[in-house]
């Protein structure tokens, strides 16, 4: 028999090798005794060589030679088929495990208890004399909604929809009236904000002023706490997201000024990172409590508090007037509070001055897009602080970003690509819907007036309902996983009672706003930003909660100590 030459190719898209001997001459073209049986044909020949051979066709798949063997003279050469596709040759076990049902949708058992909550408040509870059908229904549609917020069956978006689905098929709402929301100015600010987040981040403008903060007060941790949590203040005006500056700036920074150090997650954490992350998280704050644009709950707290006729005239500056003394004091005496609290093993840090010199060396004079940046930013916050020719906040948002796109500092793609600022647009839209069309049926005031009632009934007079509410604003927060979720859920409520008992409006209206602010950080999941930190893994647990309850509870009674005495000072009650 002549010589046989061996080949073998893999061919990596159908997930199977061929094996094929060419023999020197061509086998005849007869063949005989052929059969079929179970998708299988199998033909038995005699090759130009005298040798037997049997062939095995798969008649409803391609097939490929997998092997070839010489038994006793007589070569069989076997074909099988892709192992990626079904066939006749599968095994039993394999067709169970392809076939076992597997479960891919919402957790249930959160699902159930969010649902099993607004069927008990809509059939179980008696509904109040005072309050419509309708709105009863609405009520039991948007507290199975928030409860899904807090229980989180599904993401927040979906769960929503979920929502605002139900309430148009059982006719609480009109499409319409479902979908009122999507035109709220607010909202699109908000996402805006994101769009904004991301030019800071692309650019590196965001890093560069951070990195130049570090630069002039980087010689010890503390100094470096400082220096970044100055830096944050300074952006947030233009920055209006204070996860967007968690995670796109401040996070990189420090992580690599602590693994610089040789600080790491785990057992060298708190020689510097753990201090560095749970300082800039809890100074955050301050930050976004102190201009009326550098966090999105600030505007949708206006924007609530407008719904119920607090109308502030000149926003921003009248924000800025009356944060500015207790957010100032707090930027300032919060990092010593956690120095204290959660000391650092290393303290001085001569190096980091240099290290950030030397980044700004390289990060050399402002590029091209951060000078757009730069230009487009002041030009908005601008005409947020002095509204020219009646300008709107959103207008001027919008009129800086269509800046930035024209000019290419962010690319259209970037803006589609924002996940988040899209979902926030659908899950704010169905709270704040539900929440005005509560306010609509009378709900909101229903209650206001009731509680009001019994306030008043137990001898309290405004300035202790005032702080009653507070607290209990505060501490529902443990049960929320966002700072804007709880505004759209509770705000419009909380405030009517603040207004049903007598509270000045002004006061009413801005301190709900700022105080939104302030329990961003008491757990790893009151905000997004606390998220952010908490995933780099340099804080424990344990640390999160107990520093969370303590500087929270600081918080809170700096800004009603001291901001309560600088409001009084400036005429707001």
């Amino acid at each position: 028999m002549s010589a046989t030459i061996q080949t073998t190719t893999t061919r990596a898209s159908a997930n199977f090798k061929v094996s094929t001997r060419r023999p020197s001459s061509k086998r005849s073209a007869a063949a005989s005794n052929c059969t079929t049986q179970k998708g299988l044909r199998k033909c038995s020949f005699r090759d130009d060589d005298g040798i037997s051979k049997t062939s095995h066709h798969h008649l409803l798949e391609k097939k490929a030679l997998a092997t070839t063997k010489t038994t006793k003279g007589t070569r069989k050469a076997h074909f099988v088929p892709k192992a990626s596709s079904s066939s006749a040759v599968t095994s039993p076990s394999a067709k169970s495990a392809s076939s076992e049902f597997v479960w891919k949708g919402a957790n249930l058992k959160a699902a159930a208890m969010s649902v099993g909550f607004g069927l008990f408040v809509c059939f179980v509870v008696p509904r109040p004399d005072g309050v419509v059908p309708q709105a009863w229904n609405l009520l039991s549609i948007f507290l199975a909604t928030v409860a899904g917020l807090v229980l989180s069956p599904l993401p927040v978006g979906a769960w929503a929809f979920l929502g605002l689905t139900t309430a148009v098929v059982t006719k609480t709402l009109t499409f319409a009236q479902a979908f009122g929301a999507m035109t709220n100015d607010v909202i699109w600010l908000i996402v805006l904000a994101f769009f904004f987040a991301r030019g800071f981040v692309s650019t590196g403008l965001g890093d560069r002023i951070a990195t130049m903060f570090v630069e002039k007060l980087g010689k010890s941790t503390l100094g470096l706490s400082y220096g970044l949590s100055i830096s944050e203040a300074v952006l947030a005006p233009a920055m209006p997201s204070t996860t967007a500056r968690a995670g796109g700036v401040y996070l990189p920074i420090i992580s690599s000024l602590a693994k610089s150090n040789g600080s790491e997650p785990g057992p060298t954490a708190k020689k510097m990172g753990s201090f560095l992350m749970q300082t800039q998280l809890q100074c955050s704050g301050h930050s976004s409590a102190l201009c009326m644009t550098a966090a999105a709950q600030n505007l949708l707290s206006l924007k609530l508090a407008a719904g119920l006729g607090i109308v502030i005239a000149n926003p921003w500056i009248t924000w800025f007037k009356a944060a500015c003394v207790p957010g100032i004091l707090g930027l300032l005496l919060t990092p010593l509070l956690v120095y204290k609290l959660f000391p650092p093993e290393i303290q001085d840090t001569p190096e980091a001055p240099a290290m950030a010199k030397e980044k700004l060396k390289k990060l050399g004079p402002l590029s091209q897009d951060e000078l757009a940046v730069v230009i487009t930013m002041s030009i908005t916050v601008f005409c947020w602080i002095f509204q020219p020719f009646g300008i709107t906040p959103v207008i001027s948002a919008m009129f800086g970003m269509s800046m930035q796109l024209f000019a290419g500092v962010i690319k259209w793609a970037d803006c589609l690509n924002e996940k988040g600022a899209w979902d926030t647009l659908v899950w704010f839209a169905v709270l704040i819907g539900m929440s005005a069309q509560l306010n609509e049926l009378g709900f909101i005031q229903f209650i206001a007036t009731k509680v009001s009632a019994a306030l008043t009934a137990a001898n309290l007079a405004w300035p202790q309902v005032f702080l009653v509410l507070h607290v209990s604003y505060f501490a529902i927060h443990y049960f929320f996983a966002s700072q804007t979720a709880q505004v759209a859920a509770l705000s419009t409520a909380f405030l009517a009672m603040m207004l049903a008992s007598g509270v000045p409006p002004m006061l009413a209206g801005l301190t709900m706003a700022f105080h939104t602010n302030l329990f961003g950080a008491i757990t790893h999941y009151a905000s997004g930003q606390s998220a952010v930190y908490f995933g780099s893994g340099y804080v424990e647990l344990k640390d999160y909660f107990r520093l969370g309850a303590i500087v929270g509870a600081f918080n809170f009674i700096l800004w009603a100590v001291v901001g309560g005495a600088w409001w009084k000072v400036i005429g707001l009650y």
